[in-house]
């Protein structure tokens, strides 16, 4: 049977006609049916991880909305007239009453009465303690501002709450195996409230301190889910919410679930990496799509997690469904598809078989014609027109790949104008962009005019006093001041460095104003001078200095303005370097009568993106050691002169700061020498580095 049925499958066109029609609608089917049930699958989790994720969130803010729910508590109670009049009269008992009804109707683990400095008032004769554990919040309350954090109580700190305390908190890891014998959690994660009471003229006499305990506490996770969940949703009534602490479970909605502990992994990536963590887990026998969230302290320590969980199991029955009715969608499509299928094929095989009899009659020899198809479809017309089409097809071929080289042109013109355009728009953009940083940098400028002008005023007087009183400390001395007379010296070249470096601020903001005298140096010498004045720094650290001192001749300059820019540049390098660091200076011949100072340290290094904002107004990577206008300042200096300060750095290995000084300044408008290029491109002509050591000098300071 099955062999003739293979052969007139191959040997008759309708069944052929037929099989290409079934067998494909049935492929089709097969793997359709598969992909939508694995897209529904992944589709319908990712939605669970997507809502989950959206839960945490919610429920983040319902645990926000708790916390002012019971500072709210507090707040009635302080605001209220009857619990001010207790305090005016100073009824003890009164007040404590109060606090007892709050403690027992609202929850509380404790509520206590706080004078400013924190110690208990109004509590009975044998309390534990006088105080309750520290904390920033009760110290902002005695400023008059309320607040509310997750804080971390140890044992001793419940046990100032009172001896049963402890034994409420007390949790015993359950881990996925069993936990050892006796081990057990003794701290507890408390929701902490303050409130600061105050007086009819509006002063803070007192606080109000209260907190909740969360361990074992399900009606704070109940609540929360309440909030976080609509009403109604089918997942409110399956949906878990849990606090962890640590990597412990200590209070949730599901039975059972306290107590339960997290992988170490999940705890590191949540706690550890401050990250969300999504995904499948097993809590007791049911498996949940859950979310993880560090939870943070008053002090803004990660100390616990949120967990927000949906069961998987509450949306198998929604997955079957679905698969039932898809299955019968597809079913129905399949039939009538397969019969509209099959009644169109009918047109299609009898002229077939028509023209296929002609053939088999013209092999047997019988003078046979097909004559006129009268088909008004397709395969009529193939016997007619199967020629003509021919040509015509032959002709489109030509007229497409004509077309096609028109478009191609078209297309290349357009591509042309269009990159054209965008080179002129970002040409534009970088117009625009420099001159935003030139109107933010002209007002810090204009306000550090203003500043320089008020600090030089208030600087120089006491300046002026110190050299007064160092002139007649050392006359009145006279021969016994020559034990100290290098100091002596040292003090007033120095007061005289603050009197010149105030003139250069003033410079630098207001450039006009004054010009600093330009003298002939010695580059070593004044880089000699410069070293014992950042010798301190150097010592603190003990940091290994190298110098190699190749420069000769002398270049006209201010000295005490290349003293500041030199003293600037080293500090900066000994913040940059660890203890034990190294720091090499070098000086050199450059060519066309120039000189290069460089400062080389193998500290952090400086990221390539900033290495274009150092000098900058006001820009520094670290506002521990200074204001962001050293670099500034020094930049003005050097290209007032006719140089240019310029920098290189590598993440890790450290950074290098050249100067490049003209023996015979060209001077320029301070102002405008900050942002304009160097004069000519003439570092390219500069020596590299040479190996020799003749005149090096290795020195460990400190």
């Amino acid at each position: 049977m099955w062999t003739a049925l293979h052969r007139r499958i191959r040997s008759g066109l309708r069944y052929k006609l037929l099989a290409l029609v079934i067998l494909p609608s049935l492929l089709a089917l097969a793997a359709t049916l598969g992909y939508a049930f694995y897209w529904v699958n992944a589709y319908t989790l990712d939605i669970l991880r997507a809502n989950v994720k959206d839960n945490l969130a919610l429920a983040r803010h319902a645990l926000r909305e708790v916390q002012q729910d019971y500072q709210t508590q507090l707040k009635q109670l302080a605001d209220s007239e009857s619990f001010r009049a207790l305090l005016a009269a100073g009824d003890g008992a009164g007040v404590q009453r109060a606090l007892r009804r709050l403690h027992q109707e609202k929850g509380f683990a404790f509520v206590h009465l706080t004078g400013l400095a924190g110690n208990w008032l109004h509590e009975p004769a044998g309390a534990p303690s006088q105080s309750s554990k520290p904390s920033p919040l009760t110290d902002r309350a005695a400023r008059g501002l309320a607040g509310g954090a997750l804080e971390l109580f140890q044992f001793a700190d419940l046990m100032r709450e009172g001896a049963l305390l402890p034994a409420r908190a007390d949790m015993a890891p359950r881990a996925l195996a069993a936990a050892p014998a006796g081990l057990t959690e003794q701290r507890a994660l408390m929701l902490r409230v303050v409130e600061p009471v105050v007086d009819r003229q509006g002063r803070v006499v007192a606080v109000l301190d209260g907190a909740v305990l969360l361990n074992h506490d399900n009606g704070v996770t109940d609540a929360i889910r309440a909030r976080a969940f609509s009403a109604g949703a089918p997942e409110a009534r399956e949906a878990m919410v849990a606090l962890l602490l640590d990597r412990t479970r200590i209070g949730s909605t599901g039975a059972g679930a306290v107590g339960g502990q997290v992988s170490i992994e999940l705890r590191d990536q949540v706690m550890g990496r401050g990250d969300t963590w999504v995904g499948r887990d097993l809590i007791g026998e049911r498996w949940f799509i859950s979310a993880y969230g560090p939870l943070f302290d008053v002090h803004g320590s990660r100390i616990g997690m949120l967990q927000v969980g949906l069961p998987e199991d509450a949306f198998d029955a929604s997955h079957r469904r679905a698969a039932a009715l898809l299955l019968g969608i597809f079913l129905a499509a399949t039939l009538i598809a397969a019969a509209v299928a099959l009644r169109s094929a009918r047109s299609v095989w009898r002229p077939i078989e028509k023209m296929t009899a002609v053939v088999r009659a013209m092999q047997a020899g019988d003078d046979q014609r097909i004559g006129p198809v009268r088909a008004p479809d397709e395969i009529g017309e193939l016997a007619r027109q199967f020629d003509l089409m021919l040509d015509q097809l032959a002709r489109r071929n030509q007229e497409l790949k004509r077309a096609a080289a028109t478009l191609e042109i078209k297309v290349t013109e357009r591509t042309w104008e269009l990159e054209t355009k965008n080179i002129d728009l970002e040409q534009t953009i970088r117009l625009l962009e420099q001159t935003r940083e030139q109107l933010l940098t002209a007002e810090k400028l204009s306000a550090l005019g203003v500043l320089s002008a008020g600090v030089a005023h208030e600087i120089n007087n006491p300046i002026a006093v110190i050299q007064g009183n160092l002139e007649v400390l050392a006359a009145e001395l006279g021969d016994a001041a020559k034990p100290v007379e290098r100091e002596i010296e040292l003090i007033a070249h120095q007061v005289d460095r603050i009197r010149h470096i105030v003139t250069s601020l003033l410079q630098f903001a207001r450039p006009a104003d004054s010009m600093a005298a330009i003298v002939e140096i010695d580059v070593n010498r004044v880089v000699g001078n410069v070293l014992p004045l950042v010798g301190h720094a150097f010592k603190k650290k003990a940091i290994v200095l190298h110098t190699r001192l190749h420069a000769s001749g002398v270049i006209r300059i201010n000295q005490y303005e290349l003293e500041q820019v030199l003293i600037n540049l080293l500090l900066n390098a000994a913040n940059a370097v660890s203890s034990g660091g190294r720091i090499e200076v070098e000086t050199d011949d450059c060519d066309g009568g120039r000189v290069a100072i460089r400062v080389r340290d193998d500290g952090a290094g400086i990221p390539a993106a900033l290495l274009t904002r150092v000098f900058d107004p006001f820009f520094t990577t670290d506002p521990r050691h200074g204001t962001g206008l050293g670099l500034s300042v020094s930049y003005g200096m050097i290209r007032r002169y006719g140089g240019d300060i310029t920098v290189e750095s590598t993440v890790g290995m450290g950074s290098v700061f050249q100067l490049w000084l003209r023996r015979e300044p060209i001077m320029a408008d301070a102002a405008a020498a900050r942002h304009a290029p160097p004069p000519d491109d003439w570092r390219a002509a500069l020596p590299l580095e040479t190996p020799e050591a003749d005149h090096e000098r290795h020195d460990k300071v400190g």
